[in-house]
């Protein structure tokens, strides 16, 4: 398993960190299915962190987090996809089924899941893991990536040391 950890001080540290993590996700084959979880407490900068990284992937308008409708789905016109879930208010894991959850990770290139650690064999399947953290200030942020596969390795070494 090899991680990583960044201080992020300030919404331009999150930005840059969302661009690299994009980057590696632009830069593999339309097939490539990726999953990436984010963790951590109300308000450390997960729904900011997954913004950033879906604006770099190139989705345009309004990138909002899923906290009641628990997934957002991103269609793009060069025919890439993308979801977004954030599990905060998810009551039972079975619910995960019912949304479809399971089906559409087959068509999904990038699948960007907050609150993960609610639902064990997500989090289990992830391929990137962002635990965020609350800093010293109210502007900084701490991020520790883990990765737990093959693409996850590569990912992380696609993302280097400092933001």
């Amino acid at each position: 398993m090899d991680e990583v950890g960044w201080q992020l001080r300030g919404e331009a540290a999150t930005q840059a960190l969302g661009e690299r993590l994009a980057a590696f996700v632009s830069a593999q084959p339309p097939e490539q299915r990726l999953l990436l979880t984010l963790s951590g407490p109300l308000g450390a900068g997960k729904s900011a962190l997954a913004r950033a990284v879906l604006r770099a992937l190139g989705v345009q308008g309004t990138v909002r987090s899923p906290t009641y409708t628990l997934v957002e789905p991103y269609h793009l016109d060069d025919g890439r996809q993308f979801r977004h879930l954030d599990l905060y208010r998810l009551a039972d894991p079975e619910e995960l089924e019912f949304i479809g959850y399971f089906d559409d990770s087959q068509v999904s290139q990038l699948t960007v899941v907050e609150w993960a650690e609610r639902v064990p064999a997500v989090l289990e399947a992830a391929d990137l893991q962002l635990r965020l953290a609350h800093g010293a200030s109210a502007d900084e942020r701490r991020a520790e990536a883990r990765a737990f596969s093959t693409a996850g390795k590569a990912w992380l070494a696609a993302v280097g040391g400092r933001i």
